[in-house]
């Protein structure tokens, strides 16, 4: 199959382009060539298949629920948003929970799925500070067990391959040194470690930051916290939620512009409630409410737990409301997450013999197609 456009991204900027698919591959990238494709896009721009490593579900479906059906319908309800590959996210519960639902993840991607590929699981606690639990419940955050994160991990049959935990609750960074060494990424999250308590973390193997600014100790001038470390380690990545509540636009700028385009990773934090309205919703087994603004809260609250954000508004408001650079916008969606799960050898970039993952996107930031390994997820009547 050939597909073009006038507008494709290639090598950090939007050129004329014929993209030629064999399989799940790109086979070859050619000039544009009128009347030489089988679809043709016009100025439809095509940006790099999209990654999200945090999302904890939608459409009524949460990680944590373990169902094999809701699994598959998130799966494939994301390409809608040009979602191509995704970690479903856990949120801290008791063992027995945890192990159903990364049970649940290795079934479904054994027995096959349509859909936004599942790359592995983001493991979101239960290795937390208490004091930084943000919505996170209380009562099944224990310390850092390397032989219970082994549990997990056969549970998952090796799919576990993002961590978020603090890494100052870990005695002797055991279980940092342990999955870090295993071909985990840990994220340092939910977590109260000082500067110097944060580089001790990332000396011991964490390389990235959970949704930075939110659920972490703050940046003071005379005391940088971890959104400090954030900020001045620039090779470690950090994510960022980019719906206007859980960071307001000028701070997104300010930390997307500290850490350069090639270390932040854009999340959606999504919660199951995800395409719904406002509303009472349950979150680990406590009460939470989507209020009008789209975000999830600790019912009664303030407290965040979480958004409905869907992934290519998300794009847009990094580049239209946060002001962030084009190509640090799309990197942060594309080939900053598929560097950070190590697997940019194959995704994040329109590059003959990478995956043949790619998005369709109108002006203003439609989904007018995903590909997903070649193949067409939306299948709407196309117009160029």
């Amino acid at each position: 199959m050939k597909i073009q456009s006038k507008r494709i991204w290639i090598a950090g900027q939007f050129i004329p382009a014929m993209i030629e698919i064999e399989g799940t591959k790109i086979k070859s990238i050619s000039p544009y060539l009128e009347g030489g494709a089988d679809l043709d896009v016009g100025d439809a721009r095509i940006i790099p298949g999209m990654i999200d490593v945090h999302t904890h579900g939608a459409f009524g479906f949460d990680t944590n629920d373990a169902t094999e059906e809701g699994l598959r319908l998130f799966a494939k309800g994301i390409t809608e948003e040009g979602i191509t590959s995704f970690l479903p996210t856990t949120v801290t519960q008791g063992e027995d929970v945890l192990t159903k639902a990364l049970k649940n993840v290795a079934k479904v991607v054994e027995e096959g799925y349509t859909g936004a590929e599942i790359l592995g699981v983001h493991f979101e606690g239960p290795y937390l500070n208490m004091k930084f639990k943000g919505a996170q419940p209380p009562e099944f955050i224990v310390n850092p067990d390397v032989e219970q994160f082994k549990r997990y991990q056969k549970a998952a049959k090796g799919l576990i391959k993002y961590m978020t935990m603090s890494t100052e609750t870990d005695p002797g960074f055991e279980l940092t040194h342990y999955a870090s060494q295993h071909g985990v990424t840990i994220s340092i999250g939910h977590s109260g470690a000082t500067y110097d308590e944060a580089l001790m973390g990332i000396a011991n193997g964490a390389t990235s930051m959970t949704h930075v600014f939110n659920g972490m100790s703050a940046f003071n001038h005379r005391e940088p916290g971890l959104v400090g470390a954030a900020l001045r380690v620039r090779e470690v990545y950090g994510e960022i939620i980019p719906d206007g509540n859980h960071v307001v636009w000028p701070a997104i700028n300010n930390f997307m512009t500290a850490k350069g385009k090639d270390h932040v990773l854009m999340i959606t934090d999504s919660l199951c409630m995800k395409g719904h309205g406002p509303g009472e919703y349950f979150l680990g087994g406590h009460q939470i409410e989507i209020k009008t603004n789209g975000s999830a809260y600790l019912y009664g609250t303030n407290t965040l737990a979480g958004s409905t954000l869907r992934f290519n508004r998300g794009l847009q408001n990094l580049i239209e409301k946060a002001y962030v650079p084009l190509d640090a916008a799309i990197n942060a969606c594309t080939i900053n997450p598929a560097r950070a799960l190590r697997v940019d050898d194959q995704k994040g970039k329109i590059v003959a013999g990478y995956d043949a993952d790619l998005v369709v996107l109108a002006d203003n930031y439609d989904v007018l197609e995903t590909f997903v390994r070649g193949q067409a997820q939306l299948k709407k009547a196309f117009q160029g």
